[in-house]
């Protein structure tokens, strides 16, 4: 079936959605997490009346928005992809994929902003609440954005709410609030946006470091720092259960990925968590190898985490490669509990939805009612395996383990982290020790590139974890492709290389430069 694909362009699909996604997402964080923050220091400001907390807040308000505007150029050309790049997957499931994205931008995107314009040109022309009221809707624009984009993204991880058309062959919303508050969706959403706010947490922390190494803005320094490590805190654990919640999801929802995430090749009761551990790089499925050189093991927590019960049976690549096994999920009834199918049985099922296809749409053309009834039952009946038909072979179902693998304990790891660097600096603040620790305000300032290593980690587990499927189960990566050309792909990713890589430098050399000169006085006005 993927004979008339042309798998080079798929790949440089893949490349420059890749390459934007990644781009989009060093200025995103910021602008979720920083917003809260500013909104809550200008909140101080309206409630005391002191004036220097209007000026920490337009210093934080000024790198905000290099950030903001930098960060929207990127957001627009993702969109676009998905027409120009990925037709057939914009096609096939258009109806529902792009609600929460005319959502996002009708209500969202239009909220955030109408009310930025009034938070950065309307100091001196609105009132105190009313400026308040516009950083505060700022705020939750931003976030309402991710809402939607992120409620689109869940879709793809796990499918539900729709219906197939076998007229139009195209998948259609049946339930708009079942795509919304689907428990992916609402896991993904909390740990995301957590996330952008731990990292936009980090980067006042590590300013405000500098501000004290510098000897330097003292006042707005240590204020800046008791918000934002408060907040952080606060987000950090915050993270930490969303992510918890996240990784449950996966274990119900995308057991591959699970696998992946862990290296675990070999099914097993009573699974242990991989806290640390090297892979194997030639281990492949069904080979007899060892996974691992080397790993640390917590015991049972792997089947915990994913089932909730420590003995629980945790799959691992090979078991779901082959089937046979009986998921812990399984809710049927006891005499109808059957093993879990191999992927070659998911193959041939996949054949057999698209043939019924065909037949339905042969007799559609024949006015044959018969054919066109029992055609339509075989697939309903097999559509839940309909993206297996393009698989060449059970092995294209695996993702990239080890870039999984070791992109989950990257994020584990930094989120341990940061949850450390708060705690110091609320115990060094209070304890009025946080001028005298040099040590330790350095690593605050090299925490910053660390907090988007950890960011760009996550999305990475998300969607490398998830191939080869662009819509879990539906359809594979290989099948949402426009049909272009591999060399029109190419010159538009270098292009786009060149273009985000400017952009990017730009942005840090601007905000290098503003962070230089500091506050602008006079914030008593």
């Amino acid at each position: 079936m993927t004979e008339s694909i042309d798998l080079s362009m798929v790949d440089w699909s893949r490349a420059q959605f890749a390459l934007t996604a990644i781009y989009h997402w060093l200025f995103v964080p910021l602008t979720l997490g920083l917003s809260i923050l500013i909104a809550i220091m200008e909140s101080v400001y309206v409630k005391t009346g002191n004036p220097e907390w209007k000026r920490i807040t337009k210093f934080w308000m000024t790198l905000f928005g290099i950030n903001f505007a930098i960060g929207v150029a990127t957001g627009i050309i993702l969109e676009f992809e998905f027409g120009t790049n990925w037709s057939n997957y914009s096609w096939f499931v258009g109806d529902i994929f792009g609600a929460p994205l005319a959502i996002e931008g009708i209500m969202a995107f239009f909220l955030e902003s109408t009310f930025i314009a009034v938070m950065f040109f309307g100091w001196n022309k609105v009132g105190k609440r009313f400026h308040l009221a516009s950083s505060w809707l700022t705020a939750i624009g931003a976030n309402l954005s991710a809402l939607w984009i992120l409620v689109a993204n869940a879709w793809m991880q796990y499918p539900v709410g729709m219906k197939f058309n076998p007229d139009t062959v195209r998948n259609e919303m049946m339930n708009f609030w079942e795509v919304l508050f689907s428990p992916v969706a609402i896991n993904k959403f909390l740990h995301t946006v957590s996330s952008g706010y731990v990292t936009a947490a980090v980067f006042v922390l590590g300013i405000s470091a500098w501000y004290l190494l510098k000897n330097r803005e003292h006042n707005l320094a240590k204020q800046s720092i008791r918000v934002a490590t408060i907040f952080g805190l606060i987000t950090s654990l915050l993270l930490a259960y969303t992510g918890d919640g996240s990784a449950y999801q996966v274990a119900q929802k995308q057991p591959m990925k699970l696998a992946a995430m862990e290296g675990l090749y070999q099914g097993q009761k009573g699974a242990g968590f991989t806290m640390v551990g090297i892979l194997k790089p030639d281990k492949k499925p069904g080979d007899g190898k060892e996974a691992f050189v080397v790993k640390l093991d917590f015991p049972r927590l792997l089947s915990f985490l994913g089932y909730r019960n420590s003995n629980a049976f945790v799959p691992g690549v090979e078991n779901l490669l082959n089937g046979g096994f009986l998921p812990e999920f399984n809710t049927a009834p006891p005499e109808e509990l059957t093993g879990a199918l191999s992927v070659n049985e998911k193959m041939l099922r996949g054949q057999t939805a698209v043939g019924a296809l065909r037949d339905y749409k042969n007799g559609k053309k024949e006015n044959d009612t018969v054919k066109v009834i029992e055609s339509k039952n075989l697939l309903e009946k097999n559509l839940p395996y309909f993206g297996y038909a393009y698989l060449k072979s059970p092995e294209k179902a695996v993702p990239n383990v080890p870039l999984t693998f070791y992109s989950f304990r990257i994020m584990i790891i930094l989120g341990g982290w940061f949850i450390l660097l708060f705690i110091l600096a609320v115990y060094f603040d209070y304890s009025a020790k946080l001028e005298r620790k040099r040590r330790f305000l350095w690593l605050s300032i090299w925490s910053i590139p660390l907090a988007y290593l950890a960011s760009q980690a996550g999305w990475i587990v998300t969607e490398v974890g998830r191939q080869p499927w662009v819509i879990q189960d539906i359809m594979p990566t290989m099948a949402a492709v426009s049909a272009v050309k591999t060399s029109s792909v190419q010159i538009t990713f270098w292009l786009f290389a060149v273009l985000f890589t400017a952009l990017l430098a730009a942005e840090v050399m601007i905000m290098v430069r503003q962070i230089k000169l500091g506050p602008k006085d006079g914030g008593s006005k």
